[in-house]
């Protein structure tokens, strides 16, 4: 009876020291999703990557226009060509769309593709931003992404957006 009343007592305290331990944890919470959306860093890559798709983008609205005005044009002239005209026309046609569609493809696939890139490294800079400041403030566990609830007292997402509006 005496081993049961020490093994009890033992466990109480070992359960009372890690509470007393716990209790001494800094843990800090970073909400990720706002991080991202208002840090400057976001907006600088997506003006970066508007500045570099901004040829090609205008080069595939110019194609579209040309496409529907030939488009009109064959729809005006469709009752005075011959039949193997208006086919070779409309051949044509289908062609250019074809065309017209894989640079859209290949275009919406290369935006895709620096768009992932950059938001790649932004995340490691926030990532970077985070690891410095928990260990400047001294921080035991710091969460970055899947918190449910934090207490404002906890949570340094305004401190890491403020180094990142520094930088």
């Amino acid at each position: 009876m005496k081993k049961i009343k020490f093994i009890g007592l033992f466990l109480v305290l070992a359960f009372v020291s890690s509470l007393v331990n716990a209790a001494e944890m800094k843990v800090g919470v970073v909400n990720a999703a706002a991080v991202l959306d208002q840090s400057p860093q976001k907006a600088k890559a997506l003006a970066k990557l508007e500045k570099e798709f901004t040829a090609r983008s205008k080069s595939l609205e110019k194609k579209m226009k040309s496409l529907r005005t030939k488009q009109e044009k064959l729809a005006k002239d469709s009752a005075i060509l011959s039949s193997d005209e208006l086919k070779t026309r409309e051949r044509k046609l289908i062609s250019d769309q074809r065309d017209l569609k894989r640079l859209q493809d290949e275009y919406a696939e290369d935006l895709s593709i620096r768009r992932n890139e950059e938001l790649r490294k932004l995340e490691q800079e926030i990532a970077k931003t985070i690891i410095d400041l928990a260990k400047k403030e001294s921080y035991d566990i710091v969460v970055y992404q899947g918190v449910i609830y934090v207490s404002e007292r906890a949570d340094m997402t305004d401190r890491v957006l403020t180094i990142l509006k520094g930088k």
